[in-house]
């Protein structure tokens, strides 16, 4: 064995695509779920015993009673950008890295936002599914009539990557942007990027479609709520392509039944897999289940930086991406 190749065991709860299980295979003796689902809680804590590293999916509960399994855990690599499935207090608490894969699946998720805005605004589903079932009887002038997107405004509800990703897409649209974040840009950076500052209220209120850029937090639990939503107003859709919990699925459905919004395009639930009783029978909803980072360029691409990432802790180097970086004594 190499001078630079780590050793140790490692435990990934569920199959990535080739390339970073090729590469962890050489690297390190390699413990993988054997079934094509989510590792039931039993599962999870007998396949972590025992292992110096743990690769986690978004669907992955990581919480103290899995770090105690593992009492020899050296690094916890969360396949995806978002780590609200890690309890990264416990971790830090027990010294253990916590690291993420940003960056990479930046323009697949702004794409699949965007692709959602289009197909909720022109009812591409509700087209299709007509077509589908041979119940279509010709062009008419009144048929499936929905919005222009073009010249409509964009309401970003935060500003990080993907939700900069959104400003060129929407810029070819012809769409006015307008943006709420928790720190505000200087005034250069919004020049330059073509986006205009207000509060989140106003935001709503000026947006025909809202969509939701931020981190699943504390403070961002139900932010788009009933208030949020009436400020969003009947000609105006929500765009979700970030963590279900952001929105109050109740509140929405309420809203899409009452026409308070025109409707909503989902990527992400609050539940998942369930779902929000009477969002599956809207025709206003446009439904995707998390396809944010689908594609195989970047799903090839998380898991190699989540396999870097990992290789690195276990190599006593510092990971590309830290959430807590105090535990290895940096910022």
């Amino acid at each position: 064995m190499s001078a630079d190749r780590p050793r140790g065991a490692v435990f990934l709860t569920r199959a990535l695509p080739p390339e970073p299980m090729a590469a962890l295979r050489e690297s390190v003796d390699l413990h993988v779920n054997p079934h094509d689902r989510t590792p039931t809680r039993a599962e999870l804590l007998a396949g972590v015993h025992g292992c110096d590293a743990l690769l986690s999916l978004v669907t992955d509960r990581i919480d103290a009673e899995v770090m105690d399994a593992a009492p020899t855990l050296r690094v916890i690599s969360n396949y995806a950008v978002g780590y609200d499935n890690v309890d990264v207090a416990a971790a830090s608490a027990r010294g253990i890295p916590v690291t993420n894969t940003p960056d990479v699946l930046t323009h697949s998720t702004a794409d699949m936002a965007f692709a959602l805005l289009l197909a909720v605004a022109r009812r591409v589903v509700e087209g299709h599914d007509l077509v589908r079932s041979r119940a279509w009887r010709g062009w008419e002038p009144l048929q499936l009539l929905g919005s222009d997107v073009s010249g409509a405004t964009l309401g970003l509800v935060g500003l990080g990557r993907i939700g900069r990703a959104m400003i060129p897409r929407a810029r070819g649209f012809g769409m006015d942007v307008v943006y709420w974040n928790r720190t505000r840009l200087a005034a250069e950076e919004e020049a330059r990027l073509g986006a205009t500052y207000a509060p989140l209220d106003e935001v709503l209120a000026r947006a025909r479609f809202a969509s939701i850029h931020v981190a699943s937090t504390p403070e961002t639990h139900h932010l788009i709520g009933a208030e949020a939503l009436e400020r969003l107003g009947p000609g105006g859709y929500l765009i979700n392509t970030a963590r279900g919990p952001i929105v109050d699925e109740h509140a929405l459905v309420e809203a899409l039944e009452r026409g308070t919004i025109a409707g909503a395009g989902l990527d992400v639930y609050e539940r998942e897999p369930e779902l929000q009783e009477g969002l599956h029978d809207r025709p206003n909803v446009v439904l995707a289940p998390h396809l944010g980072s689908a594609t195989h360029e970047t799903r090839a691409a998380m898991g190699m930086l989540a396999a870097q990432n990992l290789l690195a802790a276990l190599r006593g180097e510092r990971p590309r991406h830290v959430v807590n970086p105090e535990v290895l004594g940096g910022p």
